[in-house]
């Protein structure tokens, strides 16, 4: 079993991952527990009586807007899990490491203001349409998140910035100015940092 004194400090540090992302919904609650073997678990949706509540939304003593966190390392966070699905989905891994980079800045523990978790950033509707039962599971994130990414690169021939677009914005507004860029600056500034990461990260290889 862990230590109490370990257990503390990691659950610390998660906090301390989970503070420096984006502003946190209304109902956003990270729950944990530690196996037996001193795995620390981490889910969004508790179905589990050992878990607890590690993190509150609701919690009004934490500031309400928080950085997004930037990681500086020199190997890609969860590489392994990033080419294991680029290889199962047929989605090029520069292009994966490059929305995770926008997405969350490989912070598994990222959420945005509408709800958006994880790595890949899935909404809650996303991730049942991709059987995703904890977002918060970096590898199973990766897993929904890269084949919504492979059903746009489909569904746009192929074109990476349309794809990008219908990432961001979603498949209906793309379509519905023609399957062109919609004119949403939030949406053409997603596309140009995703190219800009994905370039590098080619570059990389």
């Amino acid at each position: 079993m862990i230590r109490v004194k370990t257990y503390r400090y990691l659950l610390m540090m998660a906090v301390a991952l989970w503070v420096s992302t984006y502003t946190l919904p209304l109902s956003a609650a990270v729950y944990s527990y530690v196996d037996q073997r001193g795995i620390i678990h981490l889910t969004d949706r508790p179905t589990d009586p050992r878990y607890r509540l590690l993190y509150s939304s609701k919690d009004k003593s934490r500031p309400e807007k928080v950085r997004r966190a930037t990681l500086h390392k020199k190997r890609v966070p969860f590489d392994a899990a990033i080419t294991a699905a680029s290889r199962r989905h047929g989605v090029h891994s520069a292009l994966i490491k490059a929305v995770i980079k926008v997405e969350s800045g490989f912070n598994p523990l990222a959420v945005s203001r509408k709800g958006a978790v994880g790595l890949m950033q899935l909404m809650p509707g996303t991730a049942r349409r991709y059987g995703v039962l904890n977002r918060l599971d970096p590898v199973s994130n990766i897993n929904g998140g890269v084949r919504m990414l492979r059903e746009l690169l489909i569904m746009f021939d192929n074109d990476i910035r349309l794809s990008l677009a219908a990432y961001n914005a979603g498949s209906n507004a793309v379509k519905k100015y023609g399957n062109i860029v919609p004119p949403y600056p939030e949406t053409r500034r997603y596309i140009t940092k995703v190219l800009k990461y994905y370039r590098r990260y080619l570059q990389a290889m």
